[in-house]
């Protein structure tokens, strides 16, 4: 039985069509992977199906009396709330439920007996699913799946307006896994996550009884966790049954298939046409001829998709530094207090280092150290004097300019050919190009800063999460130009198949670290 069923949906966004005529269906109990390039739709649909958006055509129905639960990483908090009351706030129908048995237990003093027998009869019904929903044992509830996720690391008494954006997301995952809904709709749930929290995330998902949407390109992940693929492409919708690794191979099949019934039928028109050209004057073939001319005019031609754009990345090398490029001394990571013990690191020329643990642990905090971008709590960060730094910082504001200018603006002696060419090897396109910041997809945004960096010559490359939000294509070229190139690399990543045979050393800061930022 369908619980969700998308008909016919067809959508656009600025005189570009996202969705055409696509349909799709959950079962219960299906565990659906949805994939496809940056920018092809994912995020688009899952807002029409939980109708943030509404289509421009085709009918999006759920089952009756369906409970969802959607992560929405950027959803606020509210200040003043500890990270405990977020997540009890996942029961807050349960305990809104006590409150009315308490109520009606209060009324009881001063009611008839045939009103206090009605009354304790709504008591006996809404004690029933007290105890069936685990209600007094919550507590354990909220302890099992914070430990799970690394909150109470953190400490659940935290306010959640002092967390990173790391921690805030892990809060509402918690919290969306803890309300247990009947269909979990997840969007990069594993982009803030580190190993650890994702093991345990994916093993949460392979037990989990319901039916979710999960959309990522960490493919491990996908096929431990799902069971069907939706495949986005060219405004299309196609379902595979099977993991990823499934899909992918009849993928190929399916393109090959095609390809090869379009060589044929491409032959067969070539030699219609020819037949045709030859025969149409003479009055003995005439007939001939135009029969041939309406069966081609007759014939539903086949069309393949345009390849898609594949982004090429390189990063410019800039004068050699010293063999020190960094170097710490008692380097103590903090704001207002410390949190970390001291560190004494060398960071050599031409070393590629990657830099490990939990979020939250100040791995975005040590980056920006070293960077001097924020000062060090106590200690100290010698570098290089020839040190060129290209940064790509974890998480960055969209703003409204368009990815043209917010090139052109940074580097101002390009023509705009020099700037569309660097920002189309990048895998974008015209509609990306000329598009504001803040409407690209995540992968889209990544791609334009990624290509505001490679512009620029630098000998030491930091990179933070840069793989968040990127598709499969942007990342295996990404690892490629990282592998490459010919200087110094801190990388943070929270994927091993990302950085494991292109780094030379893995720090993990767990080792120094005195508390979670």
């Amino acid at each position: 039985m369908s619980i969700l069923n998308v008909e016919n949906v067809t959508h656009g966004f600025g005189g570009r069509e996202i969705l055409n005529n696509a349909s799709f269906r959950l079962l219960k109990g299906e565990h659906i992977g949805l994939v496809g390039a940056n920018g092809e739709g994912k995020s688009t649909f899952l807002n029409i199906i939980t109708g943030k958006l509404s289509p421009d055509s085709g009918k999006v129905e759920w089952c009756k009396h369906i409970t969802t639960g959607y992560l929405d990483q950027y959803s606020t908090l509210e200040k003043g709330k500890t990270i405990r009351d977020v997540l009890r706030d996942a029961f807050k129908y349960l305990t809104d439920l006590e409150s009315e048995m308490l109520m009606l237990y209060e009324k009881m003093a001063d009611a008839s007996d045939e009103e206090i027998g009605e009354m304790m009869e709504e008591v006996g019904e809404i004690q029933d699913i007290l105890d069936t929903s685990g209600y007094y044992i919550i507590d354990s509830r909220i302890n099992e799946c914070a430990n799970g996720l690394g909150l109470n690391e953190i400490g659940l008494d935290r306010d959640v307006t002092e967390l990173s954006g790391g921690q805030r997301a892990k809060v509402l995952l918690a919290k969306l896994l803890l309300e247990n809904p009947m269909i979990l709709i997840l969007d990069e749930p594993t982009n803030f996550l580190d190993e650890n929290h994702i093991i345990w995330l994916k093993n949460f998902l392979k037990e989990y009884e319901n039916a979710f949407i999960l959309v990522s390109h960490d493919i491990p992940f996908l096929n431990d966790v799902v069971n069907v693929i939706y495949h986005i492409e060219n405004c299309e919708l196609t379902r595979y049954t099977g993991d990823y690794n499934d899909f992918e191979r009849l993928y190929e099949l399916k393109k090959r298939q095609l390809e090869q019934a379009y060589n044929k039928q491409q032959k067969e028109i070539a030699d219609l046409e020819e037949f045709v050209a030859r025969n149409k004057a003479r009055a003995a073939t005439a007939t001939l001829a135009r029969s041939r001319q309406r069966q081609l005019d007759k014939m539903d031609v086949i069309t393949l998709a345009p390849e898609k754009v594949k982004p090429s990345f390189s990063f410019k090398t800039a004068r050699t530094p010293g063999r020190m490029v960094i170097e710490t001394k008692d380097l103590v990571l903090g704001y207002d207090e410390p949190l970390t013990s001291p560190i004494n690191l060398i960071v050599e020329r031409n070393r590629k280092i990657a830099v490990k643990g939990t979020n939250g642990i100040g791995k975005s905090t040590l980056m920006k150290t070293l960077l001097g971008i924020i000062p060090p709590f106590a200690g100290k960060v010698s570098r290089d004097q020839f040190v060129q730094e290209g940064y790509f910082e974890q998480e960055e504001v969209a703003s409204d300019k368009t990815a043209l200018d917010e090139i052109w603006d940074e580097y101002p002696s390009m023509t705009n050919a020099e700037v569309r060419a660097a920002l189309a090897r990048c895998g974008l396109t015209t509609e990306h190009i000329t598009s504001q910041m803040k409407v690209l997809s995540g992968g889209e945004n990544a791609k334009v800063r990624l290509c505001r960096l490679m512009l620029r010559e630098v000998n030491l490359l930091v990179l933070d999460e840069p793989t968040n939000h990127l598709d499969v294509m942007a990342k295996e070229e990404l690892k490629k130009a990282v592998s490459e190139f010919r200087g110094t690399v801190l990388l943070v990543s929270h994927e091993p198949e990302f950085y494991e045979g292109v780094v030379d050393e893995i720090i993990n800061l767990e080792n120094v670290s005195n508390k979670c930022v």
